[in-house]
């Protein structure tokens, strides 16, 4: 089944179900792929969904850093709640030796000696792990493995 058939699925049992907050995540969700595709004027496959995932859990995030320093941490929870939605839609991740392999990987075949070739290491990189794992720490190791050469 295709994530965005599963979505409205999931949305239509949390319907029924009365599940308020979930249903309501679920509706955010739901309204950023159309957002997205009607932008764009496509249909989004399920790495489109995911990507749309991906950044809304990257928002609440921020969100949550947000509302703890301002003290907020019934805004913060819902937030937690939120993200705990939208973690039940991406792919499962890697566990941290099966990406350092992946990028030890992507250093052999592009040949990168220095940070001036970062670029070329997460283009190989990032198609492979997109959705899998976290990209900002991917980044972070990627910079340590050039830096350490």
């Amino acid at each position: 089944m295709a994530l965005r058939e599963r979505l409205n699925d999931e949305m239509k049992a949390a319907l029924k179900a009365r599940e308020a907050d979930r249903l309501g995540a679920l509706r955010l969700l739901l309204a950023a792929v159309k957002q997205r595709e009607v932008d764009e004027r496509i249909t989004l496959d399920d790495a489109g969904v995911v990507a749309v995932v991906e950044k809304m859990i990257k928002q609440r995030k921020d969100s949550i850093a947000q509302y703890e320093k301002a003290a907020r941490q019934d805004l913060a929870d819902k937030e937690k709640f939120e993200i705990a939605i939208l973690e039940a839609y991406l792919p499962q991740q890697l566990s941290g030796p099966e990406i350092e392999a992946i990028v030890s990987e992507a250093l052999a075949a592009t040949g990168a000696k220095s940070a001036a070739d970062m670029g070329k290491v997460m283009g190989v990189v990032k198609p492979k792990l997109a959705g899998r794992a976290d990209m900002g720490k991917v980044s972070a190791l990627v910079k340590a493995r050039l830096a350490g050469q």
